[in-house]
């Protein structure tokens, strides 16, 4: 058997420890990145290709060929952020290795089968159909009402999300590139992401976190939050909800991160409808606050999942509260910080443990996804009500100025005035 296993890596940051997950010395670990993100390649790697983009599956499939040449056949590829999950099932099939192919992916990565999948089971959801053009968005609309939202079936971060008020906004659908799509009843309950490890029977570790804000909002400018929840009568409920969820599906282990709208009422349970799911540990601050705050590396369960081994997390006797804030930069990137303010909590606890900000004179690049954004802020604390006090403050002090890449030098920068809308 090989012992060659390539790695589809785009984080600059350390969203995950490599080294700790495969042995370098045991195994040819070969990476293929991108120029942002060589830096973070383990030391102990076997060689590393630098490709434009990671979903780029030419210039991947080009990059793995030429690795293949001097290491052999790889046993394994492994990618963790969602973004490369189908290059790298296509890559395995053109392989011929072992692992996650194109057509086992689908339910995780095609959001019409993944609602299909969960309506299955009998999971509560908005009503969804296939939005192959306008007149179907037109007809789904008219039977189930207005607003409706309509969203790519493979996207990822809220790329592409559109609310639709009613039939006059469907021209706004012309202005986004011919993807195939899904159209959605909008649902008006604050959005929850719960996130752990199906252990192919039960629930291993797990949390669930409120948004403050959208996902939708931060592509719109706006700042980012979300805080654990520790409310046992919500988590009930929720921890019963997210494992229909997860077994149906993956009967197997998976990592997953979980979106689902959350009413609350008070004289009855809570109303928890699936959103969608993904097949990864979340994105923007999660997999830091798992392994700052509790002590879990979720993306080395993803890499044993992914490696063919069982994964097996702790869970912690007793929970502390995590959170975080992501700002974005008020140009468009790429764009050079000019200058930045945060002022000292007056009480220890009182903001972030953790503060992500680029230097003044850096420049944010332009890349999709949550790690190169103007700021990014982890949090801990006691309680749900201690974590969002610190993020509402710090959002509401937080100054971020910043230039157009190309204006940079001479010109007066844009400011951002970071501000959470509850």
């Amino acid at each position: 058997m090989s012992d060659h296993i390539v790695v589809l890596h785009r984080w600059r940051d350390r969203h995950a420890h490599y080294e700790n997950y495969l042995d370098h010395r045991a195994h040819r670990v070969t990476y293929v990145t991108t120029e942002l993100a060589l830096d973070s390649v383990p030391g102990g790697a076997a060689a590393a290709r630098a490709v434009p983009a990671t979903d780029d599956l030419d210039a991947v499939w080009r990059a793995v060929t030429e690795l293949r040449t001097h290491f052999g056949v790889p046993e394994r590829v492994v990618a963790l952020n969602e973004g490369d999950l189908d290059t790298a099932a296509l890559v395995r099939e053109r392989l011929g290795c072992v692992g996650q192919t194109s057509g086992e992916l689908a339910r995780f990565r095609d959001k019409l089968t993944m609602n299909r999948v969960t309506a299955a089971a009998g999971i509560p959801a908005p009503a969804f159909a296939d939005a192959p053009g306008e007149a179907a968005v037109l007809t789904f609309a008219q039977h189930h009402g207005w607003p409706v939202v309509v969203k790519p079936r493979r996207g990822t971060a809220s790329r592409g999300v559109v609310r639709l008020d009613s039939e006059a906004d469907l021209s706004l659908l012309r202005t986004s590139p011919p993807e195939p799509c899904l159209v959605q009843q909008f649902c008006p309950d604050p959005i929850f992401h719960i996130d752990g490890l199906w252990t192919g029977e039960e629930l291993g570790p797990w949390r669930a976190s409120r948004y403050v804000n959208t996902c939708v909002d931060f592509t719109q400018g706006e700042a980012l939050g979300s805080v654990e929840v520790d409310d046992p009568e919500l988590l009930g409920p929720l921890g019963a909800f997210t494992a229909r969820v997860a077994a149906a599906l993956g009967p197997e282990p998976w990592v997953f991160h979980l979106e689902a709208f959350v009413g609350t009422a008070d004289d009855g349970p809570p109303s928890i409808r699936f959103l969608e799911a993904g097949y990864r540990v979340g994105g923007a601050e999660i997999p830091f606050v798992w392994r700052e705050v509790h002590g879990i590396d979720l993306a080395g369960a993803a890499a044993a999942v992914q490696l063919g081994r069982r994964p097996e997390l702790p869970v912690p006797e007793e929970w502390l509260t995590g959170g975080w804030l992501l700002v974005p930069s008020p140009v468009p990137a790429p764009c050079r910080v000019t200058a930045w303010d945060l002022p000292d909590p007056p009480t220890p606890g009182e903001g972030p443990y953790t503060a992500v900000i680029p230097a003044v004179g850096q420049v944010v690049p332009r890349v999709g996804g949550y790690e190169h954004v103007g700021a990014r802020f982890r949090f801990r604390g006691a309680s749900s009500g201690d974590v969002e006090k610190a993020i509402l403050r710090t959002a509401a002090q937080f100054r971020l100025e910043c230039a157009p890449e190309r204006e940079a030098r001479g010109v007066p920068g844009a400011r951002a005035v970071c501000g959470l809308d509850r």
